[in-house]
C-alpha cells in the first residue's frame, strides 16, 4: 500500500524536476537551440530569469483558478438549491459564454478599463476557466442518488450538513476533474498575458514572434508544456476516487 502511495508521486516529481532543470539549464543549450535558429545572433532567452517567469506564470494561474473555483462552485451550488433552481439555465449559459468568448477579445476589452499588466489576463483566465468548473459541479451534485439525500434527511441532518457532509464529498471527484481541466487549459492560455504586459512564460514566445526567433518560441513553449504536465499529473495524484 505504502509502495503504491510512493510510486504515485513519481510522475509529478519527474515533470517538476524537468521543469526546474529546464529553467536553470536553458542557458547551456545554445548549441541545440542554434540548430533551430542558425541565423539569429542570440538564441537563448535571457532578458528575464526563466525561474522568475515560471513563478509569475504559476501565480497568475493560481489566482485565476482560485477565483474561478470560488465563483463557479458557489454559483453551481446556489442553483442546485430549491430557491436558486430557476437560475440554473442562466448560470450555465453565462459560464458557457465565458469560455466561448476568445481570451484575446477579453484582453482587448479589459485593457482600456484595467490597464496593461497582470490583472487583465487574470480576468480572462477566470472567465475562461469557469465553464468546466460550473458544469462538473452541477453534474456532480445533480448526479447524486436522491435516495442518499432522503436517507440523510431521515437521519435528521440539516440542509447545510447534507451539503457539506454528503453532497460535496460524493461530488468531489467530478468537481476536481473540472478544476483540473480548467487549470491545465489556463496554464497554456496564460501565455497570452505577455501581449498586454504581463510577465510570465509567454514572454519568450511573444519575443520570438516579434523578432522572428524560433528558438525563443521553443523555449517558452517547452517550459509551459512541462508546467502543464507537472500540474496535471499532480491533480491525477491528489484527485479523490469516485465512490461506487
Amino acid at each position: 500500500m505504502s509502495e503504491r502511495h510512493a510510486t504515485g508521486w513519481i510522475a509529478p516529481l519527474c515533470w517538476a524536476l524537468l521543469l526546474v532543470a529546464g529553467c536553470l539549464l536553458m542557458r547551456f543549450l545554445e548549441v541545440p537551440l542554434r540548430i533551430i535558429e542558425p541565423d539569429s545572433r542570440v538564441v537563448v532567452f535571457e532578458r528575464v530569469d526563466l525561474l522568475v517567469l515560471l513563478g509569475r506564470h504559476l501565480l497568475v494561474v493560481m489566482v485565476a483558478a482560485l477565483l474561478s473555483v470560488v465563483i463557479g462552485v458557489g454559483a453551481a451550488i446556489a442553483v442546485t438549491r430549491e430557491r436558486g433552481r430557476e437560475f440554473l439555465p442562466l448560470v450555465a449559459q453565462v459560464a458557457s459564454m465565458g469560455q466561448t468568448f476568445p481570451p484575446v477579445a477579453v484582453l482587448a476589452l479589459a485593457v482600456p478599463v484595467l490597464g496593461f499588466g497582470t490583472v487583465p489576463i487574470i480576468v480572462a483566465l477566470m472567465l475562461y476557466g469557469l465553464l468546466p468548473i460550473v458544469r462538473n459541479t452541477l453534474a456532480g451534485i445533480e448526479g447524486i442518488d436522491p435516495a442518499v439525500r432522503e436517507a440523510a434527511r431521515g437521519m435528521g441532518m440539516t440542509a447545510r450538513q447534507i451539503l457539506w457532509q454528503v453532497e460535496l464529498p460524493l461530488a468531489s471527484p467530478v468537481i476536481v476533474a473540472g478544476i483540473r481541466t480548467s487549470v491545465t487549459i489556463n496554464i497554456a492560455t496564460a501565455a497570452l498575458g505577455a501581449t498586454v504586459g504581463a510577465s510570465n512564460l509567454g514572454e519568450p514566445i511573444i519575443a520570438g514572434i516579434v523578432n522572428g526567433n524560433t528558438a525563443y518560441i521553443v523555449q517558452g513553449a517547452v517550459l509551459i508544456a512541462l508546467l502543464a504536465l507537472a500540474v496535471d499529473s499532480l491533480f491525477a495524484r491528489l484527485s479523490p476516487r469516485q465512490v461506487g
